[in-house]
């Protein structure tokens, strides 16, 4: 892809229906879970992205038997059966969170020296709730200062209680839950203080459910796991709920009507909450067992704790430009550590648009302006991408840097923009 992109600004509303690729954290943790699982599991509908692929080399690196067919969505993987094959390897992980987080967490179950690296940008970001915990666990962690590059001397995952933080990421949390059925005896895990993004662990443990693992809840945030089998099956994947944002958004934004398929509210994805920010904005909202859609109409700013839908900040925060009054956004202190500053660098790339942003610690308010061209720094941030590269969408001569970044998550995001919006441009 080129090195920026210009966003062709539509002349009608958009009206179209469009399916997602599927959800990069199913695929995540579905691809983990049968990779400890006790014979062959197939995913369908599993995404094709930067971090899949990444995930899946690890898993490869360490010893696991894994055939993709990325065009087909379908991945094979012959489960190791809760103890991984390899006893030594360097994962090199780029700049996916998800695979860090849960990849420390799995080869602490294992016997051997592991090693986990990153992207620049993953150097920067925290590691040392996990490796803390780990480390309460007999396990020997090395990081730098409590930021990778990890190495862990794994002698097998002793069980026994563990606390850890919950305000930094959920991530932690979900790695650990995952990893905890391949340890040599039961484990409790409990936060402490506030969770972020709460319903991705109701995610994890729906998956881990899915391949057969019970995990009992004592108290709303402590749970126990008893050393179990995985189960090898065939595990469907929906279609991803944060890239989904971006197209409920666009009919925000355009005053038209975009449906997305197979995402209901029903789904096992927190970010499907997005949409009722946008009901609280003036939009409506038609659901049916296939499918949401989101009917564009006149935009009122709100208020809102994001706190359990964080990955949609950036696509609220567009939406908020083209709305009367102004928009809140509060609870998300912890997205100043994901793939770039999603407070702080939001909040400026939003400036340049002429756009009125009062920075907080956790979050921002945003009142609309007369907006104007900008060429819009993306910081190696898929997100940012997506979600500024809406506003081209009214607004003329906005230009997205970078935006193959979209790789990550989404590599042919914008082509499927220009799809649903041709009829309209």
């Amino acid at each position: 892809m080129s090195t920026s992109l210009e966003i062709v600004p539509v002349q009608s509303p958009i009206e179209a229906s469009i399916r997602p690729p599927g959800s990069k954290s199913l695929t995540n943790r579905a691809m983990l879970c049968a990779a400890l699982a006790r014979g062959r599991s197939t995913l369908h509908g599993a995404l094709d992205s930067e971090d899949t692929r990444t995930m899946a080399e690890a898993l490869e690196a360490l010893g696991i038997a894994l055939t993709a067919d990325w065009d087909r969505g379908q991945i094979e993987l012959e489960g190791c059966d809760g103890v991984l094959p390899a006893n030594e390897a360097t994962l090199h992980l780029r700049g996916s969170g998800t695979s860090f987080r849960f990849l420390t967490a799995l080869v602490a179950t294992g016997q051997g020296t592991f090693t986990l690296d990153g992207n620049s940008r993953m150097r920067e970001r925290p590691i040392a709730p996990l490796t803390e915990a780990l480390q309460t666990c007999g396990i020997a962690v090395d990081s730098q200062q409590g930021f990778p590059p990890v190495v862990v001397r794994a002698s097998g995952l002793a069980g026994g209680r563990i606390a850890l933080r919950g305000d930094l990421s959920s991530q932690y949390l979900s790695g650990l839950l995952m990893a905890a059925p391949a340890a040599m005896s039961p484990l409790k895990l409990s936060v402490e203080g506030p969770l972020v993004s709460a319903p991705y662990i109701e995610m994890t443990l729906s998956v881990m459910d899915a391949f057969g693992v019970k995990v009992t809840r004592s108290e709303a945030m402590t749970f126990d796991i008893a050393p179990q089998p995985y189960l090898a099956r065939n595990y469907p994947i929906e279609p991803d709920a944060s890239a989904a944002s971006y197209f409920w958004a666009a009919a925000a934004i355009t005053g038209g009507r975009v449906r997305v398929e197979g995402l209901t509210s029903d789904s096992l994805q927190g970010d499907v909450a997005f949409c009722d920010c946008l009901r609280q904005m003036g939009c409506s909202l038609e659901q049916d067992e296939g499918g949401t859609t989101v009917v564009g109409g006149p935009l009122e700013g709100i208020t809102v704790d994001m706190r359990d839908f964080s990955d949609t900040v950036q696509t609220l925060a567009a939406v908020a430009l083209f709305a009367k009054g102004t928009t809140t956004i509060e609870g998300v202190e912890h997205i100043r550590h994901k793939e770039s500053d999603r407070i702080g660098d939001l909040a400026r790339e939003l400036r340049k648009l002429g756009a009125d942003v009062k920075e907080m610690p956790g979050g921002m308010r945003i009142t609309p302006t007369a907006l104007g061209s900008a060429t819009i720094e993306t910081y190696d941030d898929h997100r940012m991408a997506m979600s500024l590269g809406l506003i081209g969408l009214r607004v003329p001569g906005i230009r997205i840097l970078d935006p193959g970044c979209t790789a990550k998550t989404y590599p042919g995001f914008f082509d499927d923009l220009q799809a649903i919006t041709a009829s309209a441009q």
